[in-house]
């Protein structure tokens, strides 16, 4: 039997964050009446002409510079071929000249996808069909909203580096993380300003040679993607085995069955018949541009991982999960007032969901001090944390004010030896080497302490009287 390996590549549409569209004035917002922020030059009227944004160059800049590319001179192209929700039949977008070349993303896990371009082009208008089942074979008519048509998007182009459906929503996760950090975009998948097609293909494992590649169209949200990568897989190794060939065609999702449909057979770029806009002059950034937009980038998600797992010493998830949340500063402001390393990650990772509230530096790092002494265990910080968020306040004082003090060692003791005379059979197990019984002995502690024991300790405990035979 052959073994496959999955091969993807993502093109990933992102809506750029500014007041107005890419060539003119009209209003860029999402959500507004239909077909109300157009004008002669996004519908594509005879004798209009493009003016093109700086604001969104200064965001595709940014965008590529935080992706590591080359920011080079570039030039708009028309890209022809029929669009139902383009007035103009036109696109107008950027060929074999693009704004941003060669870049990398890294993702959580340390991967590193190479970014083959990122470059400025207008999105188009939307089209709603009517009745059937939303689809236009099955519409009773269409509608057209050319608000969106004009809106400026940078599309990424990524380099076939990805091997999974898992790996692909990592990808489109890091990448809206950068997205967002840099102001470029909202990066809202829901209202479409972040849309991903996926260019799958399956080849023999230890194979070079790339298989034949379907395009799976606008999928709109990681779950989606998933779903498309891995059906569009099995189909595709299905018909290999079955000694047929893969045809290259775009194909479209159906979230409703879980299967990809045939759109159309895939264009090259020569299909789209890209000649230079006439009405634009060459896009040529100036190096005291490029410094200055270099220079105002933020700190972004990848070298703010690394620098929180070497300050505390975590584990990669944690770290990724406290960075997504904008924890990171928080945890390493505390820890250099003197918290626990290791509990400031993990309350940050599973106690801090909802925000920090009124939850102060000092006081997250005075209670994982005193978390770490003993003075209150897991649970009892737990709630305390919670209370600190909603009002604020001293970590012992609200500690006292819940009547949690920390057990003597002597009374913990007696309360294990109970738990162990209650429960022989239980006992029994654990001494024959079932580990996992220890829970089950915790839990008869907690209970039987109201919640003023400390689970490591009885953990400790238990393996102490175990050693001494029991």
């Amino acid at each position: 039997m052959t073994e496959w390996e999955t091969v993807v590549g993502l093109e990933v549409h992102c809506e750029l964050a500014t007041a107005t569209k890419l060539f003119c004035a009209c209003r860029n917002a999402f959500g507004d009446e239909p077909n109300t922020n157009i004008c002669p030059v996004c519908l594509g009227l005879p004798g209009s002409l493009p003016v093109l944004n700086r604001g969104a160059v200064e965001l595709a800049m940014r965008l590529g510079l935080a992706l590591g590319c080359t920011v080079e001179p570039s030039l708009f192209h028309r890209k022809n071929y029929f669009y139902p929700d383009m007035p103009k039949d036109y696109q107008v977008s950027q060929y074999d000249q693009p704004i941003n070349v060669d870049g990398v993303l890294e993702l959580a896990d340390g991967t590193r996808v190479g970014i083959e371009r990122a470059h400025l082009e207008e999105d188009t208008g939307k089209s709603t069909h009517v009745g059937g089942g939303g689809r236009i074979h099955e519409a009773d008519h269409s509608l057209v909203d050319y608000n969106r048509a004009g809106v400026p998007l940078v599309e990424v182009v990524s380099r076939p580096d990805l091997r999974s459906a898992e790996a692909a929503r990592a990808y489109v996760n890091e990448l809206r993380a950068v997205l967002v950090a840099t102001g470029a975009s909202d990066a809202r998948m829901e209202e479409g300003s972040m849309r991903v097609d996926a260019n799958i293909s399956v080849r023999p494992v230890d194979f070079s040679t790339l298989g034949t590649r379907c395009e799976v169209k606008n999928l709109n949200s990681t779950r989606s993607l998933g779903r498309a990568i891995d059906y569009e897989a099995r189909r595709q190794i299905a018909l290999l085995e079955a000694g047929e060939q893969v045809t290259q065609q775009t194909r479209h999702w159906d979230e409703a069955d879980g299967r990809t449909h045939p759109l159309r057979s895939k264009e090259e770029a020569y299909d789209y018949r890209y000649f230079p806009e006439p009405d634009l002059v060459p896009l040529v950034p100036g190096d005291a541009w490029r410094t200055s937009v270099a220079e105002s980038l933020p700190p972004l998600p990848a070298p703010r991982r690394r620098r929180l797992a070497e300050a505390t010493g975590s584990a990669t998830a944690a770290v990724a999960v406290v960075v997504e949340r904008g924890l990171d500063d928080l945890v390493l402001a505390a820890l250099a007032a003197g918290g626990d390393a290791q509990r400031l990650v993990v309350h940050a990772e599973h106690d801090l969901a909802g925000g920090v509230g009124a939850l102060t530096t000092d006081a997250f790092a005075a209670l994982t001090r005193m978390e770490a002494d003993g003075a209150l265990t897991a649970t009892q910080a737990k709630a305390v944390l919670a209370e600190l968020v909603a009002n604020g306040g001293d970590p012992a004082a609200v500690a006292a004010a819940l009547g949690y003090e920390a057990m003597a060692g002597d009374a913990l003791a007696v309360a294990v030896d109970d738990a162990i005379a209650a429960n022989p059979d239980a006992w029994a197990r654990y001494l024959a080497g079932d580990t996992k019984v220890s829970g089950f002995f915790v839990g008869q502690v907690m209970r039987a302490t109201k919640g003023q024991a400390d689970g490591r300790v009885v953990t400790a405990l238990l393996g102490q009287r175990a050693d001494a035979g029991g």
